[in-house]
């Protein structure tokens, strides 16, 4: 039985996989980077010098083009420059990209008392993970997550659910509540 893989076509998981393949572009080692989704149709209207570099996922019917928002505002945690986002009507849904550190249960026993020693010990744990992360959702409540780990660093080897990260696709669904 030949079990082919099927073509993506969801303007969100689309819109996901492209924005996850341009972080990865720019290598490892990046801060958090969080994307506009607008739909492609409204940018080509504003912006019609774009059809150009259009791609043929972008002519899908309900396209998404990820804008990537710069200069994000200095703080302490992802929670807190989401909790400072507002989205105005004409930004369908959002996107964020963030790198981890991942370490098996054990690693978290015994770790020192001190913040910064027991960072140093968890990113010299010989089973951790880099991981990069991309959580993206909609204002009527999709979402999808995009999971790369250093080690299989291939585009072809990106998992993808909507349940790898549900604090962070809860934090950005409440950039779209007033």
């Amino acid at each position: 039985m030949n079990s082919a893989a099927q073509p993506v076509t969801d303007p969100l998981a689309l819109a996901a996989l492209d924005t996850e393949r341009h972080v990865a572009s720019s290598g490892w080692d990046q801060g958090p980077r969080l994307f506009a989704l607008v739909p492609t149709e409204d940018l080509l209207r504003r912006e019609p010098h774009l059809a150009a570099g259009l791609t043929v996922s972008d002519q899908i019917a309900g396209a998404l083009t990820a804008v990537e928002q710069e200069e994000l505002p200095e703080t302490d945690s992802i929670e807190s420059l989401l909790g400072q986002i507002a989205w105005p009507d004409s930004v369908e849904g959002c996107a964020i990209v963030v790198e981890r550190l991942v370490v098996p249960p054990e690693a978290e026993r015994d770790l020192p008392a001190d913040r910064e020693a027991a960072l140093t010990a968890l990113a010299e744990h010989p089973g951790r993970r880099d991981v990069r992360l991309l959580a993206a959702v909609t204002r009527d409540g999709r979402s999808i997550c995009l999971l790369r780990q250093r080690e299989h660093d291939r585009d072809d080897r990106v998992a993808t659910g909507s349940d790898i990260a549900p604090g962070l696709v809860a934090a950005l669904r409440a950039t779209f509540t007033d």
